[in-house]
């Protein structure tokens, strides 16, 4: 036998050892930003006080909920469409603070500016568990019907926010 011929199956295998190890470092942003799966049942505490349900809507209308923290730099940059989209769809935009303090969460809101209609807690980050959160800011659009229809990974931009403003817009069956 050819020495030559021995490599082969080396070669091969290394090469798919290493675009396996590329596609896993490159995933794909796209893949899970469309879903379609129900909201979480959990009730989050109010940042004032009471209690809120993304299952069930408030207002009975689709919501963009945002989980963020006052300790998160994409948070910050992402923030001028946030308050963008709170003004173009009044009453429709939730914050969710995650595993952050109330103290820190107003004043980060006092600095930047107050888009949401009404802010949830999440100091133990279990609801953003239940959301399918990857990592702060995430950003999902609900059905009235508590459908999870939109979910965008990372810092919003002007194509995401458009695709949130569509969601909402969408007319639901």
């Amino acid at each position: 036998m050819k020495p030559w011929l021995a490599a082969v199956p080396v070669a091969a295998l290394v090469l798919f050892a290493g675009l396996a190890g590329w596609e896993l470092s490159h995933p794909d942003k796209g893949d899970f930003e469309r879903v379609s799966r129900a909201a979480p049942t959990r009730s989050f505490e109010r940042l004032d006080g009471g209690t809120i349900s993304f299952a069930s809507p408030p207002g009975g209308q689709a919501v963009v909920v945002n989980l963020f923290a006052s300790w998160c730099a994409p948070c910050v940059a992402e923030h001028p469409m946030l308050v963008a989209l709170g003004e173009a769809h009044p009453g429709q935009v939730y914050g969710v603070l995650y595993k952050d303090t109330p103290a820190n969460g107003r004043k980060f809101l006092s600095e930047l500016g107050n888009p949401y209609t009404d802010i949830a807690m999440d100091p133990n980050g279990q609801g953003g568990l239940d959301f399918g959160l990857t990592g702060v800011p995430e950003t999902f659009v609900i059905s009235s019907e508590g459908e999870i229809l939109e979910h965008i990974a990372g810092p919003l931009t002007e194509d995401s926010v458009k695709r949130v403003g569509e969601a909402l817009a969408a007319p639901r069956p």
